[in-house]
């Protein structure tokens, strides 16, 4: 499979250390609702499923922000839920209401129906990833994803979104054996689904531990940390074109594991808006080179609804949280900017401008030392 060369590769060079000539930024659920021409495609898609399923509508919605902004990566549009999708579980989404499974999996019968799904049942993303690398015509690169192990888990057994977790916490701690059963299967079936998703042409892989966060002390090292290790043990390290895939681990709450997350095999770790830069720089950059890693984030989403002139000044703030930009040759500490989780759908799409502008020309100065 070729693809055409890739012009700006700022994105991937600060996933692997690389000093860059300014702070690349994406934005996570940056194709989205917040963007009119979204809302217009998934009209005429009739449904969020009928878009993620439609080859032609997802590539479509996937390009639609970086027409207006210049993002640094782009990022495949679907749904973390596609897996467990693919395992029968009946995934729907109501209008204004999220994701819903027809049927979970609380007991042992469940749990014993669960197997890696065929991929064939998902051969709509990895077409879409494909068709997406096409149509960006090596103009940014283009980000796979996934749903963690233990967040796959927390839809498929609470049978969509929880305010408690009660339904998951209650199954973790009666029988933590099922539950690690399911992990085990989940986890397989990711670096399965990622996999196949290098090699459609996805350039860097992430993954969403969107409720990792949630977890206590130890039950997240075993539950959750432990499982995202399988999966990343698992991956392919190149791609389609032969280039290395970075690999992003994103835990919202998951600061408090900051040091032990820095044993993942992995190149970036994503922060939400709770944690500290510089804080987050100097754990990351202790000990040995190869267990160093990039950082992803992570100014707080809200801000986007701040005045042009505050979220230039947020936007500066984070950057001066990370500190002075690696700029020498080989490899050292370095940042990506995104925000602390995905945008909201109420963003003022020109609001985005002023935060894309501002990390850009500001991440310059920086690096010029004016």
């Amino acid at each position: 499979m070729s693809f055409a060369p890739l012009q700006n590769n700022t994105f991937l060079r600060a996933c692997l250390g690389q000093a860059t000539p300014h702070t690349p930024i994406w934005l996570m659920r940056q194709a989205g609702r917040y963007l009119p021409e979204y809302c217009a495609t998934r009209a005429k898609a009739g449904s969020f499923m009928g878009l993620a399923t439609n080859v032609d509508y997802a590539t479509e919605v996937t390009l639609q922000p970086l027409a207006r902004y210049p993002l640094d990566a782009s990022i495949l549009f679907s749904d973390i839920l596609t897996v467990p999708d693919a395992m029968g579980l009946g995934l729907s989404f109501a209008q204004g209401e999220g994701p819903k499974f027809e049927r979970t999996v609380r007991d042992e019968a469940a749990v014993a129906q669960l197997a890696v799904p065929d991929m064939n049942k998902l051969r709509y993303v990895f077409d879409a990833v494909t068709s997406i690398r096409k149509a960006l015509n090596g103009r940014v690169p283009l980000i796979g994803f996934s749903g963690s192990p233990w967040t796959l888990a927390c839809y498929m057994v609470e049978g969509g979104g929880s305010q408690d977790y009660r339904a998951v916490k209650t199954l973790m701690y009666a029988r933590p054996d099922l539950m690690h059963r399911i992990l085990s299967i989940n986890a397989d079936s990711v670096a399965v689904y990622l996999n196949a998703q290098i090699d459609a042409g996805a350039q860097a892989v992430m993954i969403f531990d969107s409720w990792g966060g949630v977890l206590a002390d130890g039950a997240f090292q075993a539950f959750s940390l432990a499982y995202t290790k399988r999966v990343l043990s698992q991956l392919k390290r190149t791609g389609a074109d032969g280039e290395v895939v970075p690999r992003i681990v994103f835990t919202k709450g998951g600061g408090l594991w900051l040091s032990q997350m820095q044993s993942l095999d992995c190149e970036v770790l994503g922060l939400d808006w709770t944690m500290n830069l510089a804080t987050a720089r100097a754990i990351v950059s202790e000990g040995p080179e190869a267990s160093r890693k990039a950082l992803q984030g992570n100014i707080d989403p809200n801000v986007l609804f701040a005045p042009p002139e505050a979220i230039r000044a947020q936007a500066r703030a984070v950057l001066d949280s990370f500190g002075k930009p690696h700029t020498g040759s080989g490899s050292g500490s370095t940042h990506i900017f995104n925000l602390g989780h995905g945008i909201s759908q109420f963003t003022p799409p020109e609001h985005v401008s002023h935060l894309v502008d501002e990390v850009h020309s500001y991440s310059k100065q920086m690096r010029s030392g004016l």
